[in-house]
């Protein structure tokens, strides 16, 4: 087997568009629940930097809740969820304090580049499974079942938000025309003049 260490700091799932206007952060083998990780960073994705950091605080503060979309069996039902169209939700405090753990360390990373930190956006924050830690628990007549825990890896990119510049006006352009289209004007032309 042949291994290569390309990267010392780790690949990423994606690349940022622009690298220079945009900061990374990671976190592997986190020991957090999985799917309460995932339905938080889908909660966050797209937010600027302030807003997620002020929505995952209110969220540990229980005045917002965080939406169960995928991962969603068993889960009560709650009324702060309809803010976001769906019945379920739960108020997951420890994947918040992990996520914002890394957009605090993704913003000094963006404040050390020299980024507009007010103009961060989460671009890209995705969240995967990690090997699972075995213990075990003892049950009922002399037998062991596995207790595992589900921890994960998250990663995210905040990018500035790109100025969209207006297209320059230019000189209408003719439209290519098929032999027959071409044909038919310069006849058309010929009869006029005619």
């Amino acid at each position: 087997i042949r291994v290569s260490f390309l990267n010392a700091m780790g690949r990423y799932a994606r690349e940022a568009e622009n690298v220079t206007k945009s900061c990374k952060a990671k976190g592997s083998y986190l020991r957090v629940h999985y799917k309460n990780t995932r339905e938080t960073a889908a909660a966050v994705h797209g937010m600027t930097l302030n807003k997620a950091k002020a929505y995952l605080n209110a969220v540990v503060d229980h005045k917002r809740a965080i939406p169960y979309r995928v991962h969603k069996g068993g889960v009560g039902r709650c009324a702060q969820a309809k803010e976001f169209g769906v019945p379920q939700g739960r108020w997951p405090v420890k994947s918040c304090q992990f996520v914002l753990d890394l957009l605090k360390n993704a913003e000094s990373n963006a404040e050390v580049k020299g980024l507009d930190t007010g103009a961060l956006r989460v671009t890209h924050l995705q969240v995967n499974k990690a090997p699972k830690q075995r213990r075990r628990t003892y049950r009922a007549h002399g037998r062991i079942n596995p207790y595992m825990s589900s921890p994960c890896h998250i990663e995210m990119i905040l990018s500035e938000k790109e100025e969209t510049v207006a297209k320059a006006e230019t000189a209408e352009k003719k439209s290519k025309l098929s032999v027959r289209a071409a044909a038919k004007l310069r006849l058309a032309e010929s009869r006029k003049k005619a």
